[in-house]
């Protein structure tokens, strides 16, 4: 079924491609959305709104709902079209109360928050031995020792996806080789004693591994246990986790459109994920990307001009641990996947933005750099390939072109899934522009004569 599926996506005739871009028609439009953009800061007191309101909203909590709730509402102020919230079930991961002690070679209380989707220890804890490793081959090398032990992941950050990998299957990793919990050092650059929490890849659902409790630590306490370790010293951790599954609970995308007026059918989709962890307000992961993406609608339905193509807003659920939103999106609206013709996604920080990063079908550069050109007046017209982010993956899988925003990542993974992930590490500048940003690409892109090029869609796996 699922190669059928992608025979009929590649059967279908896509809207015209622009073989050649000329931006000048769409300049005097692109000048008005980015003067009204940094007029005020009207991005930055809405997302204050939302954060102080409502605070973290993890997939499956009330304050997510309320968040959801509040959101739609405000959409219906704005005006928008066929403002809606669409139903999307999501696992239910619940922290519980949680701690770390030291308790050889001398006791303190360590800083540490449990994985998305971990098990807990049980009422009595987990107390054990620790084995500290610094990559899969060393915990191969020494697997007879970890027996009966915590596994501590003392992994240093050389760049998010070469380093998340150990919190995504550590766990299994360690219980693998008979380990009876994981920790990982926090993944980021910089830290003053701050856990960073995240999702574990689920468990191994073979049978072959046991689920074991994992947890992530603060760089300094990793180095500390590293140094004792180093020292020949016996260091033992007593760990109590109360964290569990739920199942699973119904949440919602919130969708809110203003529909083209010739080709209503052909739809640009932009949009971030609402949910975000229990820690911190979760206003740049990604509070931030949802109001920017917001703010741009507002700002086109503000103009007063009416596109030519459908321009969507998705704020998206459950991205953090299930990625249950954009695959719900993806499964409601199959029938017009063929006619999305740009998806655009802010989940990497609302930072200073240096301009766009695309991904396109072959011919797409010459556009994209015609669209950024747009963008000269707030100096973010740079381009650079790029893939999606994860709630517009499913769609960029089956053809669809992405743009994603361009942002000075130098503090992202400073504050990322941490209780420092609270508003006031964001610009009001840095928002008013980076909605500046998606109002005139989506502006741009739903008036320009043809589309970007599509990308070939992904073959599925051979069974």
């Amino acid at each position: 079924m699922r190669k059928a599926l992608l025979l009929a996506v590649l059967s279908l005739a896509p809207a015209t491609v622009a073989a050649q871009f000329d931006p000048e028609p769409h300049r005097a439009v692109a000048n008005q959305l980015i003067q009204a953009s940094l007029k005020d800061s009207f991005a930055y007191k809405r997302l204050a709104r939302l954060t102080d309101g409502f605070g973290h909203r993890l997939s499956g909590s009330e304050s997510l709902e309320r968040a959801i709730d509040w959101i739609v509402a405000e959409m219906k102020r704005d005006g928008f079209d066929n403002v809606r919230k669409e139903p999307v079930m999501v696992p239910k991961w619940v922290r519980g109360e949680e701690s770390a002690e030291l308790l050889s070679p001398r006791r303190m209380k360590l800083h540490m928050l449990g994985l998305g989707r971990s098990i807990g220890t049980g009422p009595a804890g987990i107390t054990a031995q620790v084995l500290v490793v610094k990559n899969f081959a060393e915990l191969r090398a020494r697997a007879t020792e970890a027996r009966g032990k915590i596994v501590l992941w003392n992994v240093p950050f050389v760049g998010y996806g070469r380093t998340v990998v150990y919190r995504a299957v550590g766990a299994d990793s360690a219980s693998a080789v008979g380990a009876v919990a994981s920790l990982v050092r926090s993944i980021t650059p910089g830290s003053m004693q701050s856990p960073h929490t995240g999702a574990m890849a689920p468990y191994d659902t073979t049978g072959r591994i046991k689920p074991i409790p994992a947890a992530a630590v603060t760089v300094e306490d990793a180095e500390m246990m590293q140094r004792m370790q180093d020292r020949g010293e016996k260091i033992e951790v007593k760990l109590m986790m109360s964290a569990r599954m739920m199942g699973v609970s119904q949440s919602h995308n919130v969708v809110a459109e203003i529909r083209g007026s010739e080709r209503p059918d052909e739809i640009i989709v932009m949009g971030g994920h609402i949910d975000s962890w229990d820690v911190g307000q979760g206003a740049m992961d990604d509070g931030g990307g949802c109001v920017v993406t917001w703010d741009a609608l507002r700002l086109i339905k503000q103009l007063g001009s009416k596109p030519k193509r459908t321009i969507r807003v998705v704020l998206w659920t459950n991205e953090e641990n299930g990625g249950m939103g954009g695959t719900g999106y993806r499964d409601q609206h199959r029938a017009e996947m063929d006619k999305h013709v740009l998806a655009m996604e802010s989940d990497n920080g609302v930072f200073k933005p240096a301009g766009i990063r695309y991904g396109t079908g072959p011919g797409g550069e010459a556009i994209a750099r015609g669209i950024a050109s747009l963008l000269r007046p707030i100096n973010a017209d740079s381009i650079a390939v790029g893939g999606p982010e994860a709630d517009i993956a499913p769609l960029y899988a089956l053809g669809i072109p992405v743009i994603t925003l361009d942002t000075d990542q130098s503090k992202y993974f400073l504050y990322h899934h941490t209780e420092a992930d609270m508003i006031d590490k964001l610009d009001p500048v840095d928002m008013a522009k980076d909605a500046a940003i998606f109002a005139v690409v989506a502006a741009t892109v739903a008036n320009m004569p043809g589309t970007l090029p599509r990308v070939q869609p992904a073959r599925p796996a051979v069974p």
